[in-house]
C-alpha cells in the first residue's frame, strides 16, 4: 500500500491537504492530513468518499462522438486522435470562415486546481477566441462588492479566530461550506467565544450558534445600516479609525444611517426592535469582531450593496484594525500569483466577453460573428446556470459545435457533438491556493488516469500543438511551471521559496490589520467607481421593484443553498453521497405546506412564468413562511423532474453582473395538478 499527500480541488474555501492510500493501482481511503494544522486529520463528509468517485462504473472511459439528437445521449466511441483531429480541422475552418471569436471556451475550477483550470484559458487566449469575463456564476457579485469596499485584497485570516471575541457568520453555513474553521471555531467558542449567525434559514449552523436571527431574505442592508445608525447614535464608533482609514463615512451618516432607525429595520428585516437593538450592542462592544461573509447575500438584485453594507461594519468601531477582527469573504486576493504564464500566453487575446451566466443569450443572441463551436471543461451550464431551458435551447442549436470535457456524462454533454473523458483531482497533478485560508500546497496524483481520461492541463497542449501554437507553455511540464507563479510576486508570497510548496502544505499570514487597496487607499463608504458606473455610491438598502412586482404575483420566494454532502452536481457520482443528501428536495414552512394540503415526502411542482419543475417536498420550520428552500444542485436525473434554475431568469446583480438566484418567486402545488 502506499500513501500520498494529495490536495482537494472541490470548489471549497479550505483546500484540504488529504492522505490518499492506493493499493494495486485502487483508491482505498481518503483522510485528512494529519500533519496539516487547518486541516486537523479530518475530510468533510463530501470528500472523503472521492475513492467512489474516481473508480464509479458510471466514469467516461473513451471520447464519444453524438450519433443521435442533441440532449439523446447518443453517442459512439471514437479515439483520441480522431477526437483531436476532428476538434482542431472544425476550430480552423470556422477561425478562417468567421474569425476566432466565433468560438467560446467555457471553463471553470469547480474541482480543478490552478494547473488545470487556467491552461485552458490560455488556449483560448492565444487563440484569440470569445472569453468569459472574470468571476464564475457564483462569486461575481460579492467579489466586485468586496472590491469596491476594500479593494482586491484578502480579508482577515481565518485561523486569527482564536484572538476573536465575537463571531457572525452573516448568510454563511460554515458546517455545509467551511467545515474546518467550524472546526476551529469550536474550540475557541469554549473559551467563551460568542457566535451569532445571520441567516434566513436555521441552517445547522445556526441551530448550534448562540444566537440565530433569521433574517428576510434580501435585507441584509438594511440590518447592516441599521447596526452602523445605532452604532453612532450610542457612541460605540471608532472615531479615530474611521477619520484615518475610511472615506465617506460623513456623507453616510447624513444621506444614508438617518433613515435606518431601528423601527424602520425591524420593519424591513422582519426581526423585532430588540433583536436589532441587542445585535449593535454587542457589536459594539466587541473589540476584535470578525464578520464571517456569505456569498448567498449577493445572489439577488441588490447584492452588492449588501454585502457592500456588512463589509463597511468592522471599519466603524476599529475591528479591522485589530488582530481577530474584521471580515473575511476570500483570501485569494492577497496572494497575488503571478498566473498570466498559464492565461496569458503570447497571443491574439479577444475582447469581446461573454458573461458566465449569460450564455444562452450569447449563443442565441450574439452576432458579428455568431458563436459557433463551445468548449465546456469543468463546469455542467445545463443546470447551474439561471434560465436553463434557455441554454438548453441553444445548446440544442445543429449549426453549434460543442465539445464538453468532464468525468461523466452531464446533463450538459448530452448536448455534445464530443465528449471527452476527464480525470478527477486525484488522478492529475496540480498547484492550489486556498481561496478560504492563507494556504498552498501542489498535489501529485495518487493514482493513474482511469480508463482513457486526460486532465485539462493535457488536453489544453495537445490542442493547442494541433491548432499551431508554440508558446512554451504547451509543451512544460506542470512542475516546472510552478516556479513561474512567484516571479514578480509581491507582498504576503514575495519571500516564499517556491520549492516548498512540492514538499506540502504552506502557511502564509497577511498583516495583522487589514489593508485596503482601493483608489484611496482607505475603505471606501463612497466609491467614486461605482458613481461614475451609475450605481448608488454608499451602501443602502432599496426595495427592488422587479423583485416587488414579482412578489406580488407569486407567493413564495425562493432560497437556494450548499447541500451538506452534495454541493454541486460533481458529487453526483458517489451513491453514497446521493443517498445520505437525499432526493432533491423543496422545504417548505408547516404553514405554507397547510395551506396548500401537500405532505411531508409528496412529490411537489414548483412553477413560474418560466415553467415548472418536480421535487420532493419537505416540510420544516428550518425555513420561514414565504419561503421554499431548495438545498444543492443536482441533475435532472436525481429529481422528479428538472432542476429548479429552471425557474430563474438572466437578470444581473447591482454589480459584477452576478446571478439573481435569491430573486426568483414561485408557487407550489401537488405534481399531480402538474398540467
Amino acid at each position: 500500500m502506499t500513501k500520498t499527500r494529495v490536495v482537494c480541488a472541490h470548489d471549497c474555501p479550505d483546500m484540504c491537504s488529504l492522505v490518499a492510500e492506493v493499493e494495486d493501482g485502487r483508491l482505498v481511503r481518503l483522510q485528512g492530513d494529519p500533519d496539516e494544522a487547518y486541516t486537523a486529520g479530518f475530510a468533510c463528509a463530501k470528500v472523503n468518499r472521492d475513492m467512489e468517485t474516481v473508480h464509479s462504473p458510471d466514469r467516461l472511459r473513451t471520447p464519444l462522438r453524438r450519433v443521435g439528437p442533441k440532449g439523446s445521449g447518443e453517442f459512439t466511441p471514437i479515439s483520441w486522435d480522431a477526437a483531436l483531429d476532428e476538434i482542431a480541422t472544425r476550430w480552423k475552418t470556422i477561425i478562417a470562415e468567421s474569425g476566432p471569436e466565433a468560438i467560446l471556451g467555457y471553463a471553470y475550477s469547480a474541482h480543478q486546481g490552478h494547473m488545470n483550470r487556467r491552461l485552458v484559458s490560455g488556449l483560448f487566449h492565444a487563440l484569440g477566441t470569445s472569453r468569459l469575463q472574470a468571476g464564475t456564476v457564483c462569486d461575481t457579485c460579492c467579489e466586485t462588492a468586496w472590491d469596491m469596499t476594500c479593494g482586491p485584497v484578502g480579508g482577515t485570516d481565518p485561523e486569527a479566530v482564536v484572538h476573536s471575541d465575537l463571531v457572525i457568520a452573516w448568510g454563511c453555513d460554515l458546517m455545509a461550506v467551511n467545515v474546518h474553521f467550524w472546526a476551529l471555531l469550536e474550540k475557541v467558542r469554549k473559551t467563551g467565544v460568542k457566535l451569532v449567525v445571520i441567516d434566513p434559514r436555521r441552517s445547522q449552523t445556526a441551530a448550534r450558534a448562540d444566537w440565530h436571527l433569521p433574517i428576510r431574505i434580501g435585507t441584509d442592508a438594511a440590518l447592516a445600516c441599521g447596526i452602523a445608525h445605532i452604532l453612532e447614535r450610542d457612541g460605540l464608533l471608532d472615531r479615530d479609525y474611521i477619520a484615518a482609514q475610511t472615506l465617506g463615512f460623513e456623507r453616510w451618516s447624513a444621506e444614508v444611517l438617518v433613515n435606518f432607525p431601528p423601527a424602520r429595520v425591524a420593519e424591513i428585516t422582519g426581526l423585532s426592535v430588540d433583536d436589532v437593538e441587542r445585535l449593535a450592542a454587542m457589536y459594539g462592544a466587541a473589540k476584535a469582531s470578525l464578520i464571517r461573509l456569505g456569498e448567498g447575500m449577493t445572489r439577488l438584485a441588490r447584492g452588492g450593496q449588501a454585502l457592500r453594507a456588512v463589509a463597511t461594519l468592522p471599519a466603524l468601531t476599529g475591528a479591522y484594525g485589530r488582530e481577530g477582527g474584521g471580515a473575511m469573504l476570500l483570501a485569494a486576493g492577497s496572494m497575488d500569483f503571478q498566473f498570466g504564464v498559464l492565461t496569458k500566453p503570447s497571443g491574439p487575446a479577444s475582447a469581446r466577453m461573454v458573461n458566465h451566466l449569460a450564455l444562452g443569450e450569447a449563443l442565441e443572441e450574439m452576432t458579428d460573428p455568431p458563436l459557433r463551436a463551445l468548449f465546456i471543461a469543468a463546469n455542467n451550464p445545463a443546470v447551474t446556470n439561471p434560465d436553463v431551458n434557455r441554454l438548453r435551447r441553444a445548446l440544442a442549436s445543429k449549426e453549434l459545435l460543442t465539445v464538453v470535457h468532464d468525468p461523466f456524462m452531464t446533463d450538459t454533454a448530452r448536448y455534445a457533438d464530443i465528449v471527452l473523458p476527464a480525470t478527477t483531482y486525484l488522478e492529475t497533478e496540480d498547484f492550489y491556493r486556498s481561496y478560504g485560508s492563507y494556504r498552498m500546497q501542489y498535489g501529485p496524483a495518487a493514482v493513474a488516469p482511469q480508463h482513457e481520461a486526460m486532465s485539462n492541463f493535457h488536453l489544453a497542449q495537445a490542442l493547442a500543438q494541433r491548432m499551431g501554437l508554440t508558446d512554451p507553455v504547451f509543451s512544460m511540464a506542470p512542475k516546472d511551471i510552478v516556479p513561474q507563479f512567484f516571479k514578480g510576486a509581491t507582498g504576503i508570497i514575495a519571500d516564499i521559496d517556491p520549492a516548498r510548496v512540492f514538499e506540502g502544505p504552506v502557511k502564509v499570514s497577511p498583516p495583522s490589520a487589514q489593508e485596503f487597496r482601493t483608489p484611496s487607499g482607505k475603505l471606501e463608504i463612497y466609491s467614486e467607481t461605482l458613481a461614475a458606473q451609475g450605481v448608488a455610491p454608499m451602501p443602502v438598502w432599496e426595495a427592488d421593484p422587479v423583485e416587488a412586482a414579482d412578489a406580488a404575483r407569486w407567493p413564495l420566494r425562493l432560497l437556494t443553498a450548499p447541500g451538506y454532502f452534495q454541493a454541486h452536481t460533481a458529487y453526483a457520482a458517489s451513491p453514497f453521497l446521493r443517498k445520505r443528501e437525499g432526493a432533491p428536495c423543496a422545504i417548505l414552512h408547516p404553514e405554507e405546506a397547510a395551506k396548500r394540503g401537500l405532505a411531508d415526502g409528496a412529490s411537489v411542482r414548483l412553477f413560474n412564468g418560466r415553467g415548472e419543475v418536480g421535487l420532493v417536498l419537505r416540510v420544516s420550520d428550518e425555513v420561514q413562511p414565504g419561503v421554499v428552500l431548495v438545498p444543492g444542485q443536482r441533475p435532472d436525473g436525481e429529481a422528479v423532474s428538472g432542476t429548479v434554475n429552471m425557474l430563474c431568469d438572466e437578470r444581473r446583480t447591482d454589480m459584477g453582473e452576478g446571478a439573481c438566484y435569491q430573486s426568483t418567486f414561485l408557487d407550489v402545488a401537488a405534481w399531480e395538478q402538474a398540467a
